[in-house]
């Protein structure tokens, strides 16, 4: 009886170890936008090619709209390993201590995506994802949104316009600074939020992709968008250093691989999102939509030219003439 015991129990324990072994490791992907936004759609395509290149042996669990944590909640979530990749938009890590990211918040610093692109997917890029490190961060990838636009309830046609308007922003104090510079008062708040905010006036407008303004119908409560493209919306996919460390050399490589395709994905869809988003607001009829002539567009950019001396020393001033080297941007020839 003791023999057939000891060999049940073996039996039992290397089924046990077979079981584990063949378990797959999950990846908790939180976000807090919507599904069928830029982000949401990119975040599944990664979630189905890592499964596909890591034979099952990943899985990702994608988590949207905030389901997990909110947008003040995740980082520290991250850290604290609870979740284990997330795609923040960029001024988020400014409050985390690297500042450095928040030179993606001044003002008509990109005249396009392919200025955007000799940054996030250049020398410049990889030395600030690199600084994420010491806060138990790895940079995986740039994704992008786009660039924002301002909203309100009243026309928006010079910045004068904005004067003494409720503008809600990320955490950034060079947003703050931004929306300083047009005469606004900026309200800091979780994405989540903004929505219902706007409906009660508890703010006035706001700024955003449309692709973001139209996921999360923003535009049923702003009468007036006007196209500025003053700003650029990204996100850092990031995973929590010690998990991703930890991972198998095999799978590891796997999900790098994965996280390049998803990459070239999301940046692909990003503008064509955006563009599909603007046509559903115009046929909304619910939100007016301004484009802003050369002189008038000139003119929201001197207003906010300013902004690039006052916070170049919060970012770093040899990073914002790195930037500019690569994009040939010089705000005081405006």
């Amino acid at each position: 009886m003791k023999i057939r015991t000891v060999f049940v129990g073996l039996a039992v324990a290397t089924f046990s170890v077979i079981a584990m072994a063949q378990a797959p490791i999950v990846i908790k992907f939180s976000h807090v936008v919507a599904a069928d936004t830029p982000k949401g759609k990119a975040s599944v395509f990664f979630a189905n090619k890592a499964a596909e290149l890591t034979k099952g042996k990943a899985k990702v669990e994608v988590y949207a709209n905030s389901a997990l944590y909110k947008d003040k909640e995740e980082m520290e979530a991250l850290q604290l390993g609870a979740v284990q990749m997330l795609a923040p938009s960029l001024a988020k890590f400014g409050p985390l201590g690297v500042k450095e990211f928040e030179a993606f918040d001044f003002p008509y610093i990109f005249d396009d995506t392919a200025d955007l692109h000799k940054i996030t997917q250049g020398p410049v890029g990889a030395s600030m994802l690199a600084k994420l490190e010491p806060k138990g961060i790895k940079g995986l990838a740039f994704w992008d949104n786009g660039f924002k636009s301002f909203s309100a309830n009243t026309p928006i046609k010079t910045p004068a316009d904005l004067k003494g308007k409720k503008l809600r922003i990320q955490s950034s104090k060079v947003l703050e600074e931004q929306i300083r510079s047009v005469g606004g008062l900026p309200q800091v708040m979780a994405f989540s939020e903004v929505y219902q905010a706007l409906q009660t006036g508890v703010v006035d407008g706001t700024e955003n992709p449309i692709s973001n303004l139209y996921t999360q119908k923003m535009h049923e409560v702003q009468k007036h968008l006007t196209l500025t493209n003053h700003g650029y919306l990204g996100y850092a996919v990031i995973v929590n250093k010690k998990f991703w460390e930890g991972l198998p050399a095999d799978v590891r490589g796997q999900l790098e691989q994965a996280m390049k395709e998803a990459t070239v994905y999301a940046n692909k869809i990003a503008q064509e999102e955006n563009d599909m988003a603007l046509e559903g607001v115009k046929k909304s009829g619910k939100t007016t939509v301004y484009v802003p002539s050369k002189e008038e567009k000139l003119a929201f950019k001197k207003a906010m030219a300013p902004v690039h001396s006052k916070m170049a020393d919060r970012v770093g001033k040899d990073l914002l003439q790195s930037i500019y080297k690569e994009t040939g941007f010089d705000p005081n020839k405006l």
